[in-house]
């Protein structure tokens, strides 16, 4: 029996079998899935209707489960329409459920093809692909390792 929140049983797999500086992309319902991931990456599809489930929620589950290094979110480029808004809503939801999880850990935004770019490496083993409909909230996790 499973001692934390994530209860799916193929991104359990995937995480069982990924190593530390693996990277996991939680997407939103925006993000193109089929084409922007690593040629080692397999793709959950948890898109089950518009924001259902959300980004949030999977985020929460999947701390539950692994160690973390570094989450970082999709930055917005200073020439894109969105940035006048400044941060994104959701990115303080993303923020207290990291603090929950891990107070060391911070949010920090990668410019949008910079992100592109480090999802397409060869250490992203898993996208799970959500119905979020929130703008901007792409979230990629790099695994951290087991201390004692």
């Amino acid at each position: 029996m499973l001692n934390h929140a994530l209860i799916h049983p193929e991104i359990n797999a995937i995480l069982g079998r990924a190593g530390h500086h693996a990277k996991i992309l939680i997407a939103d319902g925006n993000y193109p899935v089929s084409t922007k991931k690593g040629p080692n990456a397999q793709i959950v599809h948890l898109n089950l209707a518009p924001g259902c489930v959300t980004v949030a929620q999977v985020l929460r589950a999947i701390l539950s489960a692994v160690p973390i290094d570094f989450v970082n979110t999709m930055g917005i480029p200073a020439d894109d329409s969105y940035a006048k808004f400044g941060e994104p809503p959701v990115w303080s939801e993303f923020r207290e459920i990291v603090a929950a999880s891990n107070p060391a850990l911070k949010l920090q935004p990668i410019l949008k093809w910079d992100f592109y770019k480090a999802v397409e490496s060869a250490d992203h083993v898993l996208t799970v692909q959500t119905g979020d409909q929130a703008l901007w909230a792409n979230v990629l996790l790099t695994l951290g390792c087991r201390t004692a």
